[in-house]
């Protein structure tokens, strides 16, 4: 393994925290960074969304004897009349989740009983099984660079529903590839592009690899490891000619699976040519979109080197919030019935923020 970039110190939350932004205080019992990430991956969702539009999107052309890759989005919409004008949020998973996960569901319904259209997107290969094996419509893996499909969506429902407000939120992987997308864009972003959030990202790819790898985050790693391999072989035995099943032998981290699966399959050199350039840290400097990232001080292993520390500060158009606990990707706070605040701090966040931009 290759020695992990320096990283900066956590420091305590800003005390020039914004006010339209509520502090985060964790649940009593959960101040924890890996009870609070093991409790919000598993914990349900009410979910009361309407039955979604299905849109198979295409997201890369056919080239030759090669199909078409197309991406699952389910879809729910506000009533026709006001459709077009209503905001619109992209909602992003992370690595080995889907468009079910609980973030997303949780996500979805606070943004629909705002009065939002919300469009659940999946990854390439990723999606429920009640459509279908995902696998086979794309002849490609996935991996955390490919933002140039998020661009396809966002242009996709521009061009077919009208769409004139739209907000991209990204979980973990998700989180990085909706951030990397903002940084390509650059000023060319598409004027309908209001807000991007980044929920627990991993901006700095080799290093949240590395934090992967530690002792404590084992448990972690192995999950990942297992959904990944899972996949790839099933990838294998629908596309025999594309890939070999037997490369998936014997590895047991996540930078073996990139350095050994990712890199050769995807057009990469090595797992660290793949972490460079698939990072968004690589173009934060470059967005100019109203971005909110989201990150705790004890999530199990999200990094943030000082050089991505630095170019945050150093855009005007980033805000970064940045809690004592919460973990990774869960954000518990104590509920409160009679003002209807659930507790997902993260979610509740990110919808202010979508809104006060669209």
């Amino acid at each position: 393994m290759t020695s992990t970039p320096h990283v900066a110190a956590q420091p305590k939350p800003n005390d020039a925290w914004p006010s339209a932004y509520p502090t985060f205080h964790p649940r009593p019992w959960l101040v924890n960074g890996h009870l609070q990430t093991i409790v919000g991956n598993f914990l349900p969702r009410p979910d009361s969304l309407p039955a979604p539009d299905v849109e198979f999107v295409e997201v890369s052309p056919a080239r030759g004897s090669q199909i078409a890759s197309q991406v699952l989005c389910e879809c729910h919409w506000q009533p026709l009349a006001k459709r077009a004008t209503s905001p619109t949020a992209v909602i992003l998973h992370g690595l080995e989740g889907s468009s079910h996960s609980q973030y997303v569901i949780g996500n979805a319904n606070k943004l629909w009983r705002a009065d939002c259209n919300v469009i659940r997107m999946n990854m390439r290969n990723c999606g429920p099984g009640k459509y279908g094996d995902m696998l086979r419509l794309s002849p490609t893996l996935y991996h955390s660079g490919m933002s140039n499909d998020v661009d396809r969506v966002l242009r996709y429902f521009i061009e077919t529903q009208g769409l004139e407000s739209i907000a991209l939120i990204g979980y973990s992987m998700g989180g990085n590839l909706v951030l990397k997308l903002a940084g390509d864009l650059g000023t060319s972003a598409p004027p309908q592009l209001r807000s991007v959030v980044g929920v627990s990202p991993a901006a700095d790819l080799g290093a949240c690899a590395d934090a992967l790898h530690e002792p404590h985050n084992r448990i972690y790693e192995r999950k990942f490891v297992r959904g990944l391999l899972k996949r790839f072989r099933r990838k294998a035995s629908l596309f025999p000619r594309a890939f070999d099943p037997h490369r998936a032998n014997h590895i047991t981290t996540l930078r073996e699976f990139d350095d050994r699966i990712t890199a050769l399959y995807c057009g990469f050199r090595s797992a660290d040519d793949y972490y460079s350039r698939a990072a968004a840290a690589r173009v934060l400097d470059r967005i100019t979109v109203p971005t909110l990232i989201l990150n705790a001080h004890d999530d199990p292993f999200i990094r943030l080197i000082e050089e991505t520390r630095s170019t945050i500060a150093a855009n005007p158009h980033i805000t970064l919030l940045e809690t004592e606990h919460g973990g990774h990707c869960a954000f518990l706070g104590p509920s409160d019935r009679t003002s209807g605040n659930d507790g997902y701090w993260a979610e509740h966040t990110a919808l202010r923020f979508v809104l006060s931009h669209a």
